[in-house]
């Protein structure tokens, strides 16, 4: 048992650093301490938590919504296939040929979240490879930009291209 929970047993106030008022002033909870999460004890409303993965890219997540949508229906048209074999229903022929093709239909759709995934990281992600596609296209983008930069000091010009197209910006017309 925790030392909270046997002084809350005992009638003793809890001397926890984080226990708040109510467990300085001697106030027995019966344990609340104990059910109360993190943030109430901190007096805090929320406690944000690092996210422990990073979140995934959106074509990737739209391929992965989209697959676990035909997984989820393809279950449930082979549990009710299976239900209407099982009672003799005239129904069951039917729903186990259309079992069969939604197991096609959501194997494509798995297969096309791995796909997905392959070719933004290709594209897009931070690949270790020294061969990635991805490296190669940051550093002639990164080239590019410099050489821009480079051009416009020497013909005198003041601000780069991408700053004078955001003067615009937030207005519905450009006239």
């Amino acid at each position: 048992m925790s030392g909270q929970r046997k002084a809350a047993q005992s009638g003793q106030p809890s001397k926890s650093p984080g226990a708040g008022a109510l467990g300085a002033a001697g106030c027995d909870g019966g344990g609340s301490d104990e059910l109360m999460g993190t943030a109430e004890r901190r007096g805090e409303l929320w406690v944000e938590e690092p996210a422990r993965r990073r979140r995934m890219p959106d074509p990737v997540r739209t391929a992965a919504v989209r697959a676990v949508l035909i997984v989820a229906l393809t279950l449930m048209q082979a549990v009710i296939a299976f239900l209407c074999t099982v009672a003799d229903s005239w129904l069951a022929f039917p729903m186990v040929l259309s079992s069969v093709g939604s197991t096609v239909v959501a194997t494509w759709g798995v297969l096309d979240v791995w796909v997905t995934r392959q070719v933004w990281n290709q594209r897009n992600g931070v690949v270790s490879a020294p061969n990635s596609t991805a490296r190669q296209l940051r550093r002639e983008r990164r080239q590019a930009r410099r050489q821009a930069r480079r051009q416009a000091r020497a013909q005198g010009r003041p601000a780069p291209e991408r700053i004078r197209r955001r003067e615009g910006a937030g207005q519905l017309t450009h006239t």
